[in-house]
């Protein structure tokens, strides 16, 4: 693969990455600003179905990073390309997630609901910070009914100011030792998300890099879709778990101030042969 000097594609995981809940890390934004400087890009690439795209972009605001709907990749876009991929079409699908979740699904085109209906012949679940017990409830009776069963995420947890929440993997383990069955797995650590990203910006898989805070999901995928990946110890991940993992990155940082250092660094030296000589 390139030298991290030459990578031009960033693919930004954000929930521990480039903040936490409504605190942005301080190299976020002038790394962010280098990137565009450079003629580069970054697209965010979330697990985190349980908002809108929309939802995204006012939060960056409030935040002080000003974005568009071209600069998100989420794994409910993952989701709706699988979807409309499959023929046939599934006939009815019960999301168990937000509001927000159903709303977008929706907006695509695919027929959700969040009840318990007889014609439903498939279960997606994501990230729902609006979780119920009836949800549970009708996953698992739908579940005993065989129905296709499709996870936008595994992450075990969401990381928060005080510390972690349930995610959408805790709640399929869950599920699981209720009913016996796993999911599909669309997003991170699969590789569609990356790959969709390649596509719709045009960048070769070696000038791209995904960044993320979690070795089995966000360097997991950027591993399966062939890319080189900065793993950050910001947030969820730390340096143990390097040491038991089967997935490794090619870069190791403790925060996005560290991966901004490390690429300036590179990409001046990539320029001028003659700054490595001096340095």
């Amino acid at each position: 693969m390139a030298e991290l000097g030459k990578k031009r594609l960033f693919l930004l995981d954000m929930d521990g990455t480039i903040y936490l809940d409504e605190t942005l890390f301080p190299g976020t934004r002038p790394f962010l600003e280098a990137v565009r400087a450079a003629g580069g890009r970054y697209l965010f690439l979330t697990n985190n179905s349980s908002k809108s795209v929309d939802a995204y972009i006012a939060k960056l605001a409030r935040l002080g990073i000003p974005s568009g709907r071209e600069d998100f990749l989420t794994s409910v876009d993952a989701l709706i390309a699988h979807l409309a991929a499959r023929q046939p079409r599934y006939h009815k699908c019960y999301a168990l997630g937000t509001a927000s979740f159903r709303s977008q699904l929706a907006g695509a085109g695919a027929a959700v609901t969040d009840r318990l209906e007889e014609d439903v012949d498939c279960l997606l679940i994501g990230f729902d910070t609006e979780l119920t017990f009836r949800k549970l409830e009708d996953a698992c009776i739908l579940l005993g009914r065989s129905v296709d069963f499709i996870a936008t995420n595994p992450d075990w947890v969401c990381p928060t100011w005080y510390g972690s929440v349930p995610d959408c993997g805790s709640v399929c383990e869950m599920l699981f030792r209720a009913a016996g069955r796993r999911p599909l797995v669309i997003g991170k650590p699969e590789p569609a998300m990356v790959r969709l990203a390649l596509e719709r910006t045009g960048f070769a898989p070696d000038q791209a890099v995904m960044v993320g805070d979690r070795l089995y999901t966000d360097i997991a995928a950027g591993v399966n879709a062939g890319i080189d990946t900065v793993f950050v110890l910001s947030g969820e991940g730390t340096r143990a778990d390097l040491a038991g993992s089967p997935v490794q990155p090619a870069w190791v940082f403790e925060d996005i101030a560290g991966l901004h250092r490390a690429w300036a660094e590179a990409e001046e030296g990539s320029r001028n042969p003659l700054y490595r000589q001096i340095t």
